[in-house]
């Protein structure tokens, strides 16, 4: 018995055709070629890779707006701390 439990040799191919005709029967129905399909997938990433720097701009602001306070109070804090 094959480990994998999809068979072996002209059963698999069989099955793999079939398979491969009925999911695209759908994805016609469905209106998604093969272009359309590697489109939609390219602006996905395009669009998540540029949320992913928005992000990062956004998170960066207001770390900068923090250090405007936390690092000179640190700075005090630490030259009060020399001096006792």
């Amino acid at each position: 018995m094959d480990k994998t439990g999809l068979g072996s040799g002209v059963g698999l191919v069989v099955r793999l055709l079939v398979l491969s005709l009925v999911v695209g029967v759908v994805l016609t129905a469905l209106d998604i070629t093969p272009v359309n399909l590697i489109s939609k997938v390219t602006l996905l990433a395009r669009h998540l890779y540029e949320l992913g720097f928005a992000s990062f701009h956004w998170v960066a602001q207001y770390v900068l707006v923090g250090a405007m306070v936390v690092v000179p109070v640190w700075l005090i804090a630490r030259l009060f701390k020399q001096v006792k």
